[in-house]
């Protein structure tokens, strides 16, 4: 009856609003916390959970509320520290107990005065323990969490290293979490982070970086961004192992969504550390490398979506250094233009501008038009779309400049109608509608006009 009566009122409390319950917090907490110090585990742990619920619901974190909470923290915190100092206890109360102290912590650490460092050194101690360090690195991660800053100083200088000794455990949940944990750590406490700590866990983050696991390559990359932004000279000395594996995964098929946009972030802050070797045009020649490659020149050498998010690298590189970009983009429009240039250097130019094009003017580009209109007669299907591409984005950021082009163009040239139309397509899908607002009317005369065009 007590378990059920636990489990029906862990629902309840994280259901309504912590408002519904702030009247009754003194007649709700004390036979709960009775439930806690019950010696039948199963109890125990249920009333954890309860009690948990109850620590979120009296001071909520996203936003301030009139209960005065401070009466009762003290009798949840001593029966939580209870089972969290137990050593001979169930497992699962072990777990609860050391998560349910993390909420706590993150809610009222700033009202527990001398027994929040004690708590925290146990907090240590679980996770040098095989079986409680997976939840204890996500308590930590919860505590780290905190709008109330808890002072986590004293135990990041051992605990920082042994997260990082996690990292090379053949435990998938636990690499994740401790990622996770490392992120927020570097992220609210930067100023504990010193350069050889940062670079003690670099070195553990080439290895995680795989095209076989995209997730925890995605949150890796995250990590190494964070720690650049912290001290960005880090990078120098391992930044050489590190960008081999990043431009593996670029040239992945696999890559896309959130693992495509950390990457992005990645470079854009590698960039600005000023590295050694990892400047804007070093950056650049790696990312296009393999398309200039002597055994490149037949363009599906290399993957399609390898084209797509090399481009988006390169543009995330040009709106980093903007004063440095001006000069590829002719270079690319060269490269477009060049006979000489294989297809692969075709298509990854006009990608390469199309992207670059969504977020830069190129009001000074004149023949620009003319070499993306030339490309739509090129043989290969590829570099057809490809410019097709080119022209939809770079609309995107020049849109008074191109989209009356690119009406006029659909207009006047029917061979070329169905290219055009995509461009279009590319143009609509990546803007707002606000900006689109003052040229609809246009847009659907020309898309009503087609419609009614004999040709499927």
């Amino acid at each position: 009856m007590k378990i059920d009566a636990l489990a029906f009122l862990n629902v309840l409390l994280s259901s309504h609003s912590p408002e519904t319950f702030h009247p009754h917090i003194s007649v709700i907490l004390p036979p709960v916390i009775q439930c806690v110090e019950d010696p039948f585990y199963k109890i125990t742990s249920e009333a954890l959970q309860v009690t948990q619920q109850i620590v979120k619901l009296m001071r909520p974190l996203d936003k301030p509320v009139s209960f005065d909470a401070k009466p009762y923290v003290k009798n949840i915190f001593t029966c939580t520290s209870k089972r969290l100092k137990a050593a001979d206890i169930d497992q699962e109360v072990k777990e609860r107990a050391i998560f349910c102290m993390g909420h706590i912590l993150s809610h009222f650490g700033d009202q527990l005065g001398g027994e929040l460092q004690p708590t925290l050194q146990i907090f240590l101690e679980r996770l040098k323990n095989e079986i409680t360090r997976l939840v204890a690195v996500k308590t930590l991660t919860l505590v780290a969490s905190s709008p109330l800053k808890i002072d986590l100083r004293p135990i990041l200088a051992e605990g920082i290293p042994m997260l990082g000794s996690f990292l090379r455990k053949n435990q998938r949940a636990l690499k994740l979490n401790t990622i996770t944990a490392l992120n927020v750590m570097v992220t609210n406490y930067s100023d504990s982070f010193k350069q050889p700590l940062i670079e003690s866990i670099l070195s553990e983050v080439p290895a995680l970086i795989q095209e076989s696991d995209m997730h925890i390559s995605q949150v890796a990359i995250t990590l190494i961004t964070c720690m650049a932004k912290v001290c960005p000279s880090s990078l120098s000395k391992i930044g050489g192992t590190i960008l081999p594996e990043v431009l593996n995964l670029v040239h992945s098929p696999l890559l896309q969504g959130g693992a495509l946009n950390s990457i992005l972030e990645f470079f854009q802050v590698l960039v600005g550390t000023k590295a050694n070797n990892m400047g804007y045009s070093d950056l650049l020649k790696a990312l296009r490398g393999p398309f200039y490659d002597s055994k490149s020149t037949d363009s599906m050498s290399v993957h399609k979506q390898s084209y797509y998010s090399v481009a988006k690298c390169i543009a995330a590189l040009s709106t980093a250094c903007p004063k440095e970009a001006s000069g590829v983009v002719t270079n690319l429009i060269q490269e477009v233009k060049n006979p000489k240039s294989s297809e692969s250097v075709r298509i990854l130019s006009l990608l390469c501008l199309g992207e670059i094009g969504r977020f830069m003017n190129f009001e000074g580009q004149k023949e620009l038009k003319g070499v993306i209109m030339e490309a739509f007669s090129s043989p290969n299907e590829e570099v057809k779309s490809a410019a097709s591409f080119a022209l939809g984005n770079i609309c995107v950021g020049n849109l008074g400049e191109y989209l009356p082009f690119m009406l006029k163009e659909i207009g006047d040239q029917p061979k070329r109608q169905y290219l055009l139309l995509h461009s279009l397509k590319e143009m609509i899908s990546a803007l707002s509608a606000e900006s689109l607002k003052p040229h609809v009317e246009n847009i659907w005369a020309l898309l009503f006009k087609h419609c009614e065009c004999a040709e499927e």
